[in-house]
């Protein structure tokens, strides 16, 4: 059964009544059938998308349940991309109370599907870095919240809890403790030296569509103002697809190039020396990448959705990678090996 074909279900039938009576009068006003309502996609939160089929065409319905999701987030960054000249959903209609809202569509062709053609995989990599470097000068940063050294370190503990001790169930001495927190104090001090700008914080395949103009960018409410290398980062050593190190180079050098002529890295080390910068970078994607392992588990034990798991060698890798280049992060290598033993970069594969 694809997702198109699986039946909608809801949690009570009040939030379905609730939906229903939301979505009817817009079903006149943008000419589309609520008979023709089918899952479109969902993610690793409690939001979920519809699409519906009318004679103005097709549109996207979030569902978004409140406590555990809010809208306005969403709303807001996206009018902060589309007036960034961005090509983000445009938000048709809402109710942020209870949760709903009706987005232009964007399509059904992710980046993740089209970058399986290697022949596509460079132009639309330089879109990708392109509008990436836009949005880093044009999105307004202001009132978006800090990725300061308080959430850094939160999103590390969730390497300890959900995969050192909930997935493998290990526990680190004292002294690998502290060789942990040192660790984490350098990467978070590498991350806070940076230029700060609007990260969307997950800037990856899975998030930009095939679209005209290319990318559409999609999954950015948890928008915050943060290093300048982290979307870089998170394009390059992505989630659900690897590439050799010469291509992973020379779309960096070109992100670095148009950076550095919108003067995103004036002032600073990173905007003079490429090799300062690809240390930066490699240092942010080695954040994000034991982040995502504690994340990858916290969804597999707390949240009952396993598949994500799956790619934990991917992240054991980027990981290993990193540690082995840089002296000051070797300790990691001996702090990794007891849940996955000898892991070397070749534990997942290159494209």
């Amino acid at each position: 059964m694809t997702a198109a074909t699986a039946p909608i279900t809801w949690p009570d039938a009040a939030r379905e009544a609730r939906f229903h009576a939301w979505l009817a009068p817009l079903c006149q006003r943008f000419g589309f059938d609520a008979a023709s309502l089918v899952p479109a996609s969902a993610d690793a939160s409690f939001r979920r998308y519809f699409r519906v089929r009318g004679s103005q065409g097709s549109f996207i319905v979030m569902d978004a349940p409140p406590p555990q999701e809010d809208v306005r987030p969403f709303v807001d960054i996206a009018s902060r991309i589309r007036a960034a000249g961005l090509h983000a959903p445009e938000v048709l209609a809402e109710d942020a109370e209870h949760g709903f809202l009706l987005l232009a569509d964007l399509g059904t062709t992710l980046y993740l599907d089209a970058l399986q053609t290697p022949a596509q995989a460079d132009a639309l990599m330089r879109d990708a870095v392109r509008a990436l470097v836009q949005f880093q000068q044009r999105v307004d940063p202001q009132g978006l919240p800090a990725y300061d050294t308080e959430l850094l370190q939160r999103e590390l503990s969730l390497f300890e809890t959900w995969c050192v001790m909930q997935e493998y169930g290990h526990s680190w001495t004292p002294a690998q403790g502290r060789q942990w927190q040192r660790l984490c104090e350098l990467l978070i001090g590498s991350a806070q030296a940076q230029p700060q700008v609007a990260v969307h914080r997950d800037w990856m395949p899975r998030n930009l569509m095939v679209t005209t103009p290319n990318p559409g960018i999609l999954d950015f409410q948890d928008a915050v103002r943060g290093p300048v290398t982290y979307d870089i980062a998170s394009l390059l050593r992505d989630a659900f697809i690897s590439w050799d190190e010469d291509r992973e180079l020379d779309w960096a050098v070109r992100w670095w190039q148009q950076a550095r002529a919108a003067g995103l890295l004036a002032g600073h080390a990173m905007g003079e020396d490429f090799g300062e910068c690809w240390r930066a970078l490699e240092w942010m994607g080695l954040q994000r990448h034991l982040k995502v392992l504690g994340i990858f588990c916290r969804l597999k034990h707390r949240d009952g959705k396993p598949r994500y798991s799956a790619d934990l060698p991917r992240f054991f890798g980027y990981v290993a990678r990193v540690a082995t280049r840089y002296r000051e992060l070797q300790p990691l290598i001996g702090l990794i090996e007891p849940m996955t033993g000898a892991l070397t970069t070749s534990a997942f594969t290159l494209r």
